[in-house]
């Protein structure tokens, strides 16, 4: 019989790529991780992975193995909810990730709402980037999670989620001391989130689609400290609804044809 736990670690393998990305995600160390893949291996009794010099790729039948897997893993996580709920209704910790303007903007009112549909439910918020969520699911930190993607950016499938639902879409806005277009900044210095989040691809396609490479300044995650430094002249930015209530004095924003 082939352990779950090791079917994880080898469904994690496929979707990060390398042992070390597997363990830190699942706060192992690397050598812990690949014992446990080679104990899979024997379970299995064929070949699961070609190891190449420090990288690892998975066999034809490690890959029909995490086909498997992703579907054993889904049932098992339905057969526990179910049996939860037969228990004692919905109850117990609910860990909810979600990116920082809808966690000032919606999970509020959200949290108040679900405390009267579910009493029992203890409702546990997390601030991350949607890059980071599938890892996060997958690894059983998180139980659910209100992630974005934008048009200009579309979501990569994500094997082994489950359910994905629409829930709204908001419009953004170009954020200067003066109304104008994304093209007629080009010299402008920018203003944008850090490397690796979907904001920051956003903003850099955004100028490209426009016909310039951003020259970035400021580097902030954060949209109401964005909003400040544009009403300090310090540069310019792409700002979601959701991010740009109340700007500060000076700062004019602009509709764009974009979408989150």
């Amino acid at each position: 019989m082939l352990d779950v736990r090791r079917l994880r670690l080898l469904r994690e393998l496929a979707h990060l790529g390398t042992i070390a990305a597997v363990a830190e995600a699942l706060s192992f160390s690397p050598s812990a991780v690949s014992q446990q893949l080679s104990v899979l291996e024997k379970e299995a009794g064929v070949p699961l992975l070609e190891r190449t010099g420090r990288r690892v790729a998975l066999t034809p039948a490690g890959l029909g193995l995490v086909r498997h897997a992703e579907s054993v893993i889904a049932l098992l996580e339905q057969a526990d909810a179910e049996l939860a709920h037969a228990k004692q209704g919905l109850a117990g910790p609910l860990r909810i990730g979600t990116y920082p303007s809808a966690a000032r903007a919606i999970i509020p009112a959200l949290l108040a709402e679900l405390a009267g549909w579910h009493p029992g439910l203890e409702p546990m918020v997390t601030e991350v980037d949607p890059a980071a969520v599938g890892a996060a699911l997958r690894a059983g930190e998180l139980d659910v999670a209100l992630v974005h993607e934008y048009d200009l950016v579309p979501a990569e499938p994500e094997p082994g989620l489950g359910v994905t639902r629409p829930v709204f879409s908001e419009p953004m806005y170009l954020a200067a001391r003066a109304p104008g277009t994304i093209a007629e900044q080009h010299g402008a210095p920018w203003i944008m989130s850090p490397p690796g989040t979907l904001c920051h691809t956003m903003t850099v396609r955004a100028c490209e689609a426009a016909g310039f490479t951003p020259r970035i300044r400021h580097q902030i995650d954060d949209f109401t400290t964005v909003l400040a430094l544009v009403a300090a002249g310090q540069g310019v930015a792409l700002i979601p609804h959701l991010g740009a209530a109340q700007p500060p004095p000076g700062v004019v924003l602009t509709r764009l044809p974009v979408y989150r």
